[in-house]
């Protein structure tokens, strides 16, 4: 028996969040959602986490079962999201909002939607990760956003038809429209001049991590016009992993052994290295034309844009040696590199103009080494 979704309208105080920079990532310096839960009712979803959750266990002592299962049928509103990323967003420089967030409850509330309002109004660039082809509804919204900030919209899959897993990966993603809807609507974006891709997020030890679906993700993403696959494994922790454990043990328990394996007590993300799969879709991408990476958007009229191409040169790079098992001190030597570039308030390009290499070297945590690897890069780097 199903059981009926509650939604509860409430007005929270804040909802932007705030980091220091832009992550290397999804490229983005802030957040800010509308809802608390989803319809869509992911098993695997880390929003299921304790730190995440919407609701309040009955006891000290509860984690998550079955009759507890309030993410996806607790659906907490947040009314005045609008009018408080409006106020916050006025306080705070422009960089790029992940934003939205297109459950089925968005058809009626059309928060995502004025959010977006305010993001055109006051000049924010967004990012969208949507497990749902209802983004298409604000293309009109997304494209005047992207033609005067930027704009990126990602759509989350993990398989395709043609997995030998997808049946189960299908009952995995509960509500979320199928496969197929995600990527005609990537294509729809991608006609309209918006970048777009797949999130492979989180790839499932033993369902769809294997080669065939790695590859047809790559494939599927070049062919709908796609420019990314951006891949990351599993996490379990509390109560997000017990719900997902009864889920695995229910669909396909012969798994069991294996997750128990790679998650033993304690442990958050896989005891086996990412690396591996990383490698594989790095590979798979290079086939199909497209990057394993985001590309970060140039926000028009962006000042200090140079630097930003130079961080995610750096940032790649950093990426690419994690791939390779590099030494730590080189991959936090990049790492390091990046952040001091995107925090340098000076024009990279003029500081290598007036100065040379001096001029980089002093950049903080920007070694010889380094001054020279980006005095090569800025001959290269094109900014539009």
């Amino acid at each position: 028996m199903s059981r009926r979704t509650r939604f509860i309208c409430y007005q929270p105080k804040t909802i932007l969040n705030k980091a220091k920079r832009a992550d290397h990532w999804f490229w983005t310096r802030y957040s800010a959602y509308p809802y608390m839960g989803c319809q869509h009712g992911c098993a695997f979803c880390y929003c299921r986490e304790q730190k995440y959750i919407p609701y309040k266990p009955q006891g000290p002592d509860e984690l998550y079962n079955e009759d507890a299962d309030e993410f996806a049928h607790l659906i907490k509103i947040k009314e005045n999201a609008a009018q408080l990323l409006r106020k916050a967003l006025t306080r705070v420089p422009v960089d790029m909002i992940f934003t939205g967030d297109y459950q089925p409850a968005e058809r009626k509330y059309k928060l995502s939607r004025q959010m977006l309002e305010v993001c055109l109004e006051l000049g924010f660039p967004v990012f969208i990760l949507s497990r749902s082809p209802l983004v298409l509804r604000d293309l009109d919204l997304l494209k005047a956003i992207n033609q005067r900030a930027g704009a990126v919209v990602a759509f989350s899959i993990i398989s395709t038809p043609e997995s030998p897993n997808h049946i189960q990966i299908n009952r995995m993603e509960g509500l979320a429209p199928i496969a197929e809807k995600r990527f005609a609507a990537m294509e729809k974006l991608a006609e309209a001049n918006i970048q777009t891709g797949t999130v492979a997020m989180p790839l499932l030890p033993g369902l769809c991590d294997d080669d065939l679906n790695l590859q047809a993700l790559s494939q599927w993403t070049a062919r709908h016009g796609g420019k990314f696959i951006l891949g990351s494994g599993l996490t379990l922790a509390d109560q997000q992993k017990k719900f997902f454990m009864r889920v695995l043990s229910q669909d396909c328990p012969e798994l069991l052994p294996i997750y128990e394996r790679l998650y033993p007590a304690g442990s958050y993300a896989q005891a086996q290295p990412w690396r591996n799969i990383g490698l594989r879709i790095h590979e798979f991408c290079m086939q199909a034309g497209i990057s394993d990476r985001i590309p970060r958007p140039i926000i028009p009229g962006e000042k200090r844009s140079l630097n930003k191409r130079i961080v995610e040169k750096l940032a790649y790079k950093l990426f690419l040696l994690e791939l390779e098992n590099a030494p730590s001190p080189c991959i936090w030597a990049y790492r390091k590199a990046a952040w001091a570039v995107e925090d340098l308030e000076q024009d990279i390009g003029l500081v290598y103009q007036s100065l040379g290499l001096k001029g980089l070297e002093s950049i903080p945590d920007v070694s010889p080494q380094l001054a020279k690897e980006i005095g090569g890069l800025l001959g290269t780097v094109k900014v539009i």
